[in-house]
């Protein structure tokens, strides 16, 4: 695709949790909008096809099994992105999980599960793309936290717990890093998968039943596809997206 004056030039995006949800509707904003976009999800089969959409429609999109949980898996997933394009311009750590109950359930491990995810799999992606950025003297890292993040509500205590780790641990980046753009993007409940990992029943219905005032997945979207488009010289270092409801 050619750039044009409207068009902000191509950049490498590495997006984590891209088989589903804000991941896949992010990587196909970006992509029509002439980024190269690098897909991360465990499940490489909807990662597979979902680039071969994207390249169909005239995008370019690189397919990666990736489990953000597993630190190695983290540094080849990004290796494997800098080997083919030279360079990392953006990573979006949006893969979560949110598998909500009231603590007095003690699900023990499902709270284990959302701090792998939510929070060690940011610290391993930042872990990751940290020295190749500072190498470059440039870079963006777009952290995906929740409205959870700056309330707390019942069954969400440990997902909320991750959420303002991911906000805290974005503003400390932020603060350490003069050459590098951090973005904290704070969705409200979206359409998306992960009310399926709420085993707790009366929990999932309730959810469930708010999704008719959810926000579709594209719209998160289009809010990332605002922070990436930014020339690297505009200071943007917080985009927070706080509709009322719970995300």
């Amino acid at each position: 695709m050619s750039n044009s004056p409207t068009r902000p030039a191509p950049k490498v995006v590495l997006i984590t949790g891209a088989s589903s949800g804000i991941g896949e509707a992010t990587a196909r904003t970006l992509a029509a909008a002439g980024h190269h976009v690098v897909l991360g999800a465990r499940r490489t089969e909807r990662l597979v096809a979902l680039a071969e959409e994207i390249e169909d429609r005239g995008g370019d999109a690189l397919p990666l099994g990736l489990d953000v949980t597993d630190p190695a898996d983290v540094q080849a997933f990004v290796r494997a992105a800098y080997d083919r394009y030279g360079r990392i311009d953006v990573l979006v750590n949006n893969a979560g999980v949110m598998p909500l109950s009231r603590l007095d359930a003690l699900r023990v491990d499902e709270w284990n599960r959302m701090i792998d995810v939510n929070l060690r799999g940011v610290l391993h992606g930042i872990a990751a793309v940290l020295p190749i950025m500072r190498d470059q003297r440039r870079g963006h890292i777009v952290n995906i936290s929740s409205v959870s993040g700056l309330r707390v509500d019942p069954t969400a205590a440990v997902y909320s717990a991750t959420k303002h780790a991911v906000r805290a641990l974005s503003e400390g980046l932020r603060q350490e890093s003069r050459e590098l753009r951090v973005t904290v993007v704070s969705p409200g409940l979206t359409r998306s998968e992960l009310t399926g990992s709420i085993a707790d029943h009366g929990v999932r219905d309730a959810v469930r039943e708010q999704m008719g005032i959810a926000i579709p997945a594209t719209a998160i979207g289009e809010a990332l596809r605002y922070a990436v488009d930014q020339p690297d010289e505009v200071d943007v270092n917080e985009i927070v997206v706080r509709p009322t409801a719970q995300g």
